[in-house]
């Protein structure tokens, strides 16, 4: 029964779409290395559609009532993976500065561990809107990095001469600040969730 039950959750169209994001990553990183504008475009597309599937996943998952344990371990390893290798891979070609990474780096490890610890005390910390919108700065500031070149863009009448880098390296840094706020305030929320753990059976107390 119980094997039946993983099969299920390992082979449910949510965790496979999960999967589809995850077998990106080589194609993206493969764009990556072998730069070129055009390699660079179908980088950003790829990874786009990639981050169109993270939002999927998870909206079927709860609509189908298929949100499972391996689902809410692989969507989270999926979303740090493609994001942190992506970063490491564009620090040889000179698109991010190697501090960004290391601050976005330690913030990922600094949040999974204080989250694997709070779910062995049983304690429930929910995403700060913070946190939800530094992964969408940090979506733009990709896709900007990605594209990298500088492009002419036809709008109507007038042409536009655009940095994409330089786009996408001031979402970067938006959603940098986002997330080491974003950190601050999940450490801030589990010390007060230990607090009033630690002071409920007192205010329980008979007097």
């Amino acid at each position: 029964m119980a094997r039946g039950r993983l099969r299920q959750e390992l082979t449910n169209l949510p965790n496979l779409l999960t999967y589809a994001r995850i077998a990106t990553i080589p194609l993206i990183l493969w764009f990556v290395e072998h730069d070129s504008p055009v390699n660079c475009c179908w980088a950003a597309l790829i990874y786009s559609i990639a981050s169109v599937t993270d939002v999927l996943d998870g909206f079927l998952a709860r609509l189908s009532g298929q949100v499972s344990m391996i689902g809410k371990f692989i969507d989270p390893l999926a979303d740090k993976l493609i994001v942190l290798l992506l970063f490491v891979y564009l620090i040889p070609l000179g698109r991010i500065p190697p501090w960004v990474v290391v601050v976005v780096l330690t913030r990922e490890l600094a949040v999974t561990g204080l989250r694997a610890i709070a779910a062995g005390e049983g304690l429930i910390i929910s995403a700060s809107d913070s946190a939800k919108m530094k992964t969408s700065f940090q979506l733009i500031g990709c896709v900007g990095l990605l594209l990298h070149y500088r492009y002419t863009l036809d709008l109507y009448f007038t042409e536009v001469d655009a940095s994409f880098h330089d786009l996408g390296l001031a979402f970067t840094y938006m959603s940098l600040v986002l997330s080491v706020w974003s950190g601050f305030r999940y450490f801030r929320a589990f010390v007060q969730a230990v607090i009033d753990r630690e002071e409920a059976p007192k205010n329980q107390a008979p007097r």
